[in-house]
């Protein structure tokens, strides 16, 4: 009986650490705004993942209509290539293409530590070496000013010696009315101890826009779910006194895939020639043995249907994914990428969502995410044409006087059509 006890003892820990999540805030400690920065403006970043760019009209979310038609709004806002989540969040904090900042894709391979990296992988999402550039609050806390995460790719990692000094730890039980709370929390600090740049992520349209396509039952309950949170938060954020700049974005869009008829791994590929990486929208081939790449490649080109090949040498240029663009030597040798609506079934799953992401946001207006901003900073009634989500990096740095001296992709375009700019007057 003892042993039995016991062993039921032994499940019971093991069980709780895997199902037992980290809702606690961390805060890093000693750390002060300085005199100049306290006297900066208040910017909460918000995400809505899969937020597709006609979601809001679509699903009538009249509250972000609303707050947008008062502020800034962008017909669309471009993914970086590809159009996934875990690279986009981090282009529209780091101001660089994936193919720039090293986090190529969701999952990918690094042939130098012979490693993989996976958005699954707590430990690697953790690991700061994986991620190149500097964060918008890496920036920030380096010019002496505070800044908090209610999540956000890359936020729990330690990046440059620097995490946010507020955050959490990514998890989906803690409830929005205490998420909100969180945040007039962090506002109502002292000066020299309140954040002023703030990350809050939304997960529900993805989830629901995969499982049950974009156009959908589901995904509209969640885009009004996300209409009345973000009203919510910003009538809570109002009763602190501050004036706030909120800037709502997403990752991506999203679009019905062919679930039903997938591509299946081509019998060109040798497996234990290739270490195979990707999703149902782009599948990278790593060579073992450089000698092996153009033989493949050849009998690939050969045998494609529904689906295009390139090299990483020969990958259309306007997606910033081929050799001269992978600063990291993360990108495939070879890739693969579907023709809409087509997906491959790179793992044999029993079940394919109909929604996807991750195709060339330049040939798929799906892929398109949302743009709207609202506060002090911004001009109002203002509608701009598309734009490249890099920039976001640079709008928020505009805005909260945060310099940067390292390359980026971003430039200064958005903030200057969307910011209200003080005139100076002229001297004598």
């Amino acid at each position: 009986m003892k042993k039995y006890s016991f062993l039921l003892l032994a499940l019971l820990v093991i069980g709780s650490k895997v199902f037992c999540q980290d809702t606690t805030q961390h805060v890093i400690p000693n750390r002060k705004n300085t005199t100049r920065q306290q006297k900066k403006p208040y910017v909460i970043l918000i995400s809505a993942d899969g937020f597709r760019y006609d979601f809001a009209k679509r699903y009538h979310a009249n509250n972000l209509l609303r707050l947008a038609g008062e502020g800034v709004s962008a017909t669309s806002m471009i993914p970086s290539y590809p159009s996934v989540t875990f690279p986009n969040h981090y282009a529209i904090v780091s101001g660089l293409y994936p193919s720039h900042s090293g986090l190529v894709n969701n999952a990918f391979y690094d042939r130098e530590r012979k490693e993989r990296y996976s958005m699954s992988k707590k430990d690697k999402v953790a690991d700061g070496s994986w991620y190149g550039g500097a964060p918008l609050w890496v920036l920030a806390e380096q010019q002496k000013m505070l800044s908090a995460s209610f999540y956000w790719v890359a936020s729990e990692a330690v990046i440059k010696g620097i995490q946010p000094t507020y955050y959490y730890v990514y998890n989906e039980k803690i409830d929005i009315n205490n998420r909100i709370k969180a945040v007039v929390n962090w506002l109502k600090l002292p000066p020299a101890s309140r954040p002023h740049f703030i990350t809050f992520y939304f997960p529900q349209v993805d989830h629901a826009a995969h499982h049950n396509g974009p156009e959908s039952p589901e995904t509209e309950k969640e885009v009004i779910f996300i209409d009345s949170a973000v009203n919510e938060l910003q009538k809570a954020v109002k009763t602190t006194g501050l004036d706030v700049n909120f800037v709502f974005v997403s990752d991506h869009g999203m679009t019905r895939v062919d679930n039903q008829n997938p591509i299946g791994i081509p019998a060109a590929i040798d497996t234990s020639k290739f270490v195979i990486s990707g999703d149902g929208i782009l599948v990278e081939l790593y060579a073992k043995n450089n000698k092996d790449i153009h033989g493949t490649y050849n009998a690939l080109k050969r045998e494609a249907k529904d689906y295009e090949v390139y090299l990483k040498t020969n990958i259309p240029a306007h997606l910033h994914y081929g050799a001269a663009d992978d600063w990291h030597n993360r990108i495939g040798d070879i890739l693969l990428i579907p023709h809409v609506p087509k997906v491959f079934n790179l793992w044999n799953s029993k079940k394919i969502n109909p929604g996807w992401h991750g195709y060339d946001p330049a040939a798929v207006k799906d892929m398109h995410a949302s743009f709207y901003a609202w506060g002090p900073a911004f001009k109002k009634r203002l509608i701009i044409p598309a734009f490249k989500n890099v920039s976001v990096f640079n709008l928020i740095s505009n805005i909260l006087g945060i310099k940067h001296t390292d390359k980026i992709d971003g430039t200064d375009d958005l903030a200057n059509k969307v910011l209200v700019r003080k005139k100076h007057k002229k001297t004598k």
